[in-house]
């Protein structure tokens, strides 16, 4: 039995598996998007999970708690600026683990843990940054056309 036996030990010490799970942690909160192996997604996820409620809180006591676990402090700024308000009224569940299979070199399994929505912000970014070049293009073409037209 299992009892009282909670989170993975990842074969790693106390301290490398904190480290690991800081970092970890840190990564996916800046990316919103990181791959790893299936066990480390599974480590990380509750604790990405927890940062995220403490930025729903958005309270200094949180700020701190977070900057205690995060490693710099534009993941804290981040974290309570964009992704508290984004997951607002969302009540848990804020991570995604996609498998992604066999890792070429010694076939660790891989997965993707990214937070849910990020596709979507993802996206909508391309699509913004895709119109400003077409508009940026077609100003470009009409500042080439209108010296032609006075000569």
């Amino acid at each position: 039995m299992r009892h009282k036996y909670a989170g993975y030990k990842l074969k790693r010490t106390t301290s490398g598996r904190n480290a690991l799970l800081r970092n970890l942690a840190t990564s996916i909160i800046e990316a919103e998007r990181v791959v790893t192996t299936v066990p480390k997604a599974k480590a990380v996820r509750p604790l990405v999970e927890h940062m995220i409620t403490l930025a729903k809180q958005d309270t200094l006591h949180s700020r701190r708690q977070a900057a205690m676990v995060l490693r710099t402090p534009d993941s804290v700024k981040k974290l309570f600026d964009t992704l508290g308000t984004r997951f607002g009224q969302r009540n848990g569940g804020y991570t995604r683990i996609v498998r992604l299979g066999p890792r070429k070199g010694d076939g660790a399994e891989q997965a993707m843990i990214e937070l849910v929505g990020s596709e979507l912000v993802k996206r909508a970014a391309d699509r913004t940054k895709r119109r400003e070049e077409r508009l940026k293009a077609q100003r470009e073409g009409r500042d080439h056309e209108e010296p032609e037209a006075e000569k």
